[in-house]
């Protein structure tokens, strides 16, 4: 059976609390280092064979504590950046005078929606492709809105199952790596709390 793919999020920075546009330089908080390292001890026997990380800082901190655990190779991709949104960049949400989520919002000197689904559809092949060459399961760490985008476009949900609405800090997706890349088990947070509710729908 092929090993699959582990989707996971970033840990939560200053900005994601604060509720801002964030920085691509935006590190994450003492909360996010903490989320990081209970990921990693979570995954650590998961037989992770290669880490493939957003070259953003808040995704290569949540990565390190996995990578120094596992001794396993991590490369970088610009393509699992975050959304870029430009002129936006540094303003709480709730001062926007504009949905920037809406599908016709071009945020000044950033990205439009086509074009990040466009780079998101680009990454997705990365993944593919690595995970295709790799003797284990491939860890993918990104943010927020790609895996979003990965949901909507890229990934199979299985029927009756319903993306979250917010993707939690160092949330933990495993998915199939082969076509149609089904999901196995959705949004798994038990290793940042052990209430029943948080472990993730399997799909």
């Amino acid at each position: 059976m092929t090993s699959p793919i582990l989707l996971v999020r970033h840990g939560e920075t200053d900005s994601n609390a604060a509720r801002v546009v964030q920085f691509p330089d935006a590190r994450l908080s003492a909360t996010g280092r903490q989320q990081a390292e209970r990921l990693a001890g979570r995954i650590a026997e998961c037989g992770i064979a290669h880490i493939l990380c957003s070259d953003m800082a808040r995704a290569l901190e949540t990565a390190a504590p996995i990578a120094a655990r596992t001794g396993v190779p991590l490369t970088t991709d610009p393509l699992l950046r975050e959304r870029d949104f430009g002129d936006l960049r540094g303003t709480p949400y709730a001062e926007l005078r504009v949905d920037p989520f809406a599908i016709d919002y071009a945020p000044p000197n950033g990205e439009t929606v086509a074009d990040f689904h466009e780079r998101v559809g680009r990454a997705w092949t990365r993944v593919t492709q690595l995970a295709a060459r790799v003797p284990g399961s491939l860890l993918v760490v990104t943010h927020g809105l790609v895996c979003h985008a990965l949901i909507e476009r890229h990934l199979c949900l299985g029927a009756g199952a319903v993306a979250p609405e917010r993707w939690h800090n160092t949330a933990l997706t495993w998915i199939e790596a082969a076509p149609p890349w089904k999901i196995q088990r959705l949004h798994c947070i038990q290793h940042l709390q052990d209430d029943v509710d948080s472990g993730g729908a399997a799909v």
